[in-house]
């Protein structure tokens, strides 16, 4: 049976979800997980909470899912070793580093991909598998061909999503909360610009173009276990704990009881929260305005729905353990008392039995009185005991018996298996660090920007690989990075591996996505780590030498301090012009708007999102009629010379909305021999950082 996985952001929402009848929580504690701004728990409060849950039968995730800098890397990796002494059952994870990390101090502890991770096809999946990841959590934006597609096809256990808010932007991709206002989503500090107003092409109105309605996939969860997905799991970790347990209990029921939702059950699901009803796009496979809600500020709160829930968590033990107990009373021997659980089985010893001066004790007596587990988590479902003729064993004494085993059954539940906790190894000494200039890359989003100026004055071109074929012969005159696309799914893998085979002047390929290194797999090209990667840290640029990439692209979240401190163990490039990508989107918001109707041309032309202070947002049509937003004000950093002194060896200039005349001017102005400013720009985060 699948397992049921329910949030716990806080100590109410983790007994409601356990009592309502979840198989798994996942719950963060300190500062490394996606929901920063949820109550969490102290190291003593989160021990106490996997004591709770393991007591009774359900498994705890930690979830440690955000990127961490080099100076957090040590504070992770005590909290990976806590976790492990606690006995958590699985951690959850973004970084690369902080997956190096936790094989290297806490090896037993089993790991899962985070959804921050963007996996949606099954050669990322198993290069998660072949990493060391027990289980994946697939991005929501899958159809169910994707994940049925996924689960035929990697042996790792397969997470889905079920129920809850959907992101506008794949996870781990979003850039727009940390570019706007540095709360960043991938460090779990996003500020949800994507729920506010905005205008497509036009100005903002009482319009929601990214904000999704909430997931509900409670009539496919037959579907779903046919395909061999392992867990269903409940979004919800700043939600109230009776929304917790309203979720929670109406999909254990329809899991126990192999069905789909009454209308009374679909009814309490949209009073518990909803954003103008939920939507179910991504699975069918049917993207499109229909699929966007939004929940008023002054919504009321559903006081009958919430005051039944509360009971399930505040009124006694909803999920008692089922236990056996059988005593033998044997004369002139100490009581003994066994007490099992189908797994686990302790034995104790109480005092020895006295004669009988009148009524003598039966087995019977003894049964009710060992039944008698009220103010515990379990209730005995059957209990015997074998008595010798004329014995007497006190009510206290059978009691203590009861108590004792009792207490060495709930130890037993709750005792952790042997772990390693290990010393955090040194990072190598070896660099390949550059102290000279960095040399100038470029990308493209249009043929017609790939001037004769770039071809000779840029160390590599980046090329989106769909335009290939489009270009002409510059074999010889410039060197061209194939960029696979941000998103894609495993129907297209043997088109773009057919490309990169056959186009006889492609020197590399851009490496943004793990599920990329399936593709790449194998072919005589350079392997350059794009943006998407999300590389933080040393240990992530570690990890991917050891996977065999030759170059890696720095986060944009980085501060430029932070840049220059990473060990470079191997050539890093960054984005030092451009408008930065804030969304990839599997909604396109110009097909949305009515702008498209699956005329190619109109995704290439202007479409903008415009936000309540007028602010103008490019649309760029992707791969797969999918929309990338783009940041409002170009990045322009070439009056600064801290960019040069970052230890790249690469900084790339980041072509988007410009004409090839302003190309050609914003590569001779990083030369050196033009002056040329943009009119409006931003230094991104090259200064100012992240929270």
């Amino acid at each position: 049976m699948m397992e049921l996985l329910s949030p716990a952001g806080s100590r109410a929402a983790l007994e409601a979800a356990v009592q309502a009848g979840a198989d798994a929580v996942y719950m963060g504690f300190g500062a490394f997980n996606a929901r920063r701004s949820a109550k969490n728990f102290t190291d003593a409060e989160f021990a106490d909470a996997v004591d709770y849950c393991h007591l009774r039968g359900v498994r705890v995730f930690l979830t440690l899912n955000t990127l961490l800098t080099d100076r957090e890397l040590p504070q992770a990796a005590e909290a990976l070793r806590s976790a492990s002494r606690m006995g958590v059952d699985a951690v959850l994870v973004q970084d690369w580093g902080a997956l190096t990390l936790s094989q290297a101090v806490a090896p037993d502890l089993p790991i899962h991909a985070s959804t921050q991770m963007s996996l949606f096809t099954s050669g990322g999946a198993r290069w998660a598998e072949r990493l060391g990841m027990e289980r994946v959590v697939l991005a929501r934006e899958l159809s169910r061909e994707d994940i049925a597609n996924v689960c035929r096809n990697c042996g790792a256990e397969i997470e889905v999503f079920v129920h809850g808010a959907l992101c506008m932007c794949y996870s781990g991709q979003c850039t727009m909360s940390a570019l706007i206002g540095q709360r960043s989503g991938n460090r779990g500090a996003c500020a949800q610009p994507c729920r506010l107003p905005y205008g497509v092409n036009g100005p903002c109105k009482n319009q929601f173009p990214l904000s999704l309605k909430d997931a509900n996939l409670s009539a496919y969860l037959q579907e779903l276990e046919s395909m061999g997905v392992a867990c269903l799991k409940l979004e919800g970790r700043m939600k109230r704990p009776e929304y917790v347990a309203v979720v929670t209990a109406i999909y254990r029921r329809l899991i126990d009881e192999g069905r789909g939702p009454t209308a009374a059950e679909s009814r309490a699901l949209e009073q518990a929260f909803s954003r103008s009803g939920f939507t179910d796009g991504y699975y069918r496979h049917r993207k499109g305005p229909a699929m966007f809600g939004t929940r008023p500020e002054n919504a009321p709160e559903p006081r009958e729905l919430f005051q039944e829930a509360r009971k399930l968590y505040e009124d006694g033990e909803h999920k008692p353990v089922p236990i056996t107990m059988r005593a033998a009373i044997r004369a002139d021997s100490p009581a003994v008392l066994t007490a099992s659980d189908g797994v686990h089985t302790v034995t104790v010893t109480g005092p020895v039995p006295e004669t009988a001066r009148n009524r003598a004790l039966t087995a019977e007596d003894a049964a009710q009185r060992l039944q008698k587990t009220g103010g515990t988590v379990f209730r005995c479902e059957a209990a015997e005991a074998a008595i010798d003729e004329g014995l007497m064993l006190s009510a206290a004494a059978i009691n203590g018996l009861r108590r004792d085993a009792l207490e060495a059954l709930a130890a037993a539940r709750t005792a952790v298996p042997p772990r390693r906790s290990l010393p955090t190894p040194a990072l190598p000494e070896q660099e390949t660090f550059s102290p000279a200039a960095p040399k100038l890359t470029c990308s493209i989003a249009r043929p017609d920007q790939l001037t004769d100026l770039l071809c000779g004055g840029a160390e590599m071109i980046y090329v989106p690989i769909e335009l290939l074929s489009g270009l002409k012969d510059y074999r010889g005159r410039a060197k061209l990075c194939a960029v696979l696309p941000r998103v894609w799914r495993d129907g297209d893998e043997a088109g773009f591996r057919k490309i990169l085979e056959t186009t006889p002047a492609l020197s590399a390929v851009a490496v943004g996505n793990a599920g990329h290194m399936a593709i790449a797999e194998g072919l005589p090209l350079e392997k350059r780590g794009d943006f998407g990667l999300n590389i933080f840290n040393s240990r992530a640029v570690a990890f991917w030498q050891g996977q065999g990439l030759d170059s890696l692209t720095v986060s944009f979240e980085l501060r430029h301090q932070q840049v220059r401190e990473l060990r470079k163990y191997l050539p890093c490039e960054g984005i030092v012009y451009g408008r930065l990508p804030l969304m990839i989107t599997e909604n396109c918001m110009i097909g949305n708007a009515g702008n498209c109707h699956g005329d190619k041309r109109l995704c290439q032309g202007e479409n903008s999102l415009t936000d309540r202070t007028g602010a103008q947002f490019p649309l760029l049509g992707q791969y797969g009629c999918r929309c990338e937003v783009e940041n409002s004000r170009v990045l322009f950093l070439a009056d600064k010379p801290e960019w040069q002194r970052c230890g790249l060896t690469w900084a790339r200039l980041r072509f988007t909305t410009e004409p090839p005349a302003q190309c050609d001017a914003v590569l001779r102005r990083y030369q050196g021999q033009d002056s040329w400013t943009p009119e409006e720009f931003t230094r991104g985060l090259f200064y100012r950082g992240v929270e």
